[in-house]
């Protein structure tokens, strides 16, 4: 079944999306985040989500800035892996927490490990990205964005 395009349906609340991921960048510059990294965040969030145009398109920009493969693929395995640093583990932390956040809502202890570690430029950037990627995600499952093998 077809399901609506958001993006052509409502074009200017898609454009503000779009905005808001712009504003998020930003956002992760100044705090001075990895832009590779930021995209294994997101990745995360997608691989939570099970939203595979996502998944997809943000391990590709993953590479495209510079990821190793080896922390691509362990990202969804970090807590066993030695590839993450104690500030990356604590982001990566953030973004499940905010990610799951109807099923147990953003712990206080998950928020304070993050401040032992995270300036709050850091968080600010962390939560925002958490907050976009899940966004896209909606939009992407709801409208039944495909992956296909022609679609590169």
């Amino acid at each position: 079944m077809q399901r609506v395009n958001l993006g052509k349906t409502a074009p200017e609340l898609y454009k503000t999306v779009l905005e808001l991921e712009n504003l998020s960048m930003q956002q992760v510059k100044q705090a001075g985040l990895e832009i590779g990294f930021s995209h294994l965040l997101k990745l995360r969030a997608s691989q939570i989500n099970q939203c595979a145009f996502c998944v997809r398109m943000h391990t590709q920009d993953a590479i495209k800035s510079g990821e190793s493969i080896d922390r691509i693929t362990l990202i969804s395995a970090w807590r066993e892996s030695q590839y993450f640093s104690e500030k990356e583990r604590v982001a990566l932390l953030l973004i499940e927490e905010i990610t799951l956040i109807a099923q147990q809502h953003f712990p206080d202890q998950a928020y304070e490990n993050a401040k032992k570690v995270l300036n709050d430029d850091e968080i600010t950037a962390i939560e925002w990205i958490a907050i976009v990627i899940n966004t896209w995600n909606r939009i992407a499952i709801s409208s039944q964005y495909l992956v296909t093998p022609e679609r590169t």
